[in-house]
């Protein structure tokens, strides 16, 4: 799985709202608290409009803010919003995949990846995130010894 900076940049994004204290969030402020090209997360910021995900107010004191609790947005729920399916291979969902002979157990692999994937994007939300409260199993992942290291 690979994530793409658009994908890291809504997140980002997404988590500055969700530790805004008052008010909505100007894109020009999220974008220098996370050094994101202003340009760039103004087309998130619309994406992530259009999908529900925030909205906006125009005006001296406009900006951005999330449509719902953060503590109800998952980090899955942001990247389906500017990326698309979480997990695909070749452009298409697992499910629609089919395989045969020696590869024919790579459909049952793929999924699997789906689900782990999910089991934990799809779990975590921007205010425990924002917060710094990783749900322990999230923890204890990010913190074994082979999680960063190349085979």
């Amino acid at each position: 799985m690979r994530i793409s900076a658009r994908a890291d940049y809504a997140v980002r994004a997404a988590l500055e709202l969700a530790a805004a204290d008052e008010g909505p969030v100007k894109a020009e402020t999220i974008a220098t608290a996370q050094s994101i090209p202003h340009k760039f997360l103004e087309g998130i910021l619309t994406d992530m409009r259009r999908g529900g995900l925030v909205v906006s107010r125009r005006g001296g004191q406009g900006g951005y803010r999330l449509a719902s609790p953060a503590d109800t947005i998952t980090i899955a729920d942001v990247i389906r919003i500017v990326e698309g399916p979480l997990v695909s291979v070749r452009g298409e969902r697992p499910p629609a995949l089919s395989y045969t002979g020696p590869a024919e157990s790579l459909l049952p692999l793929w999924i699997a990846v789906r689900a782990n994937v999910r089991a934990i994007l799809g779990e975590v939300t921007l205010a425990e995130v924002a917060t710094g409260g990783l749900p322990d199993r999230v923890r204890r992942l990010a913190e074994a010894p082979e999680a960063w290291t190349n085979p």
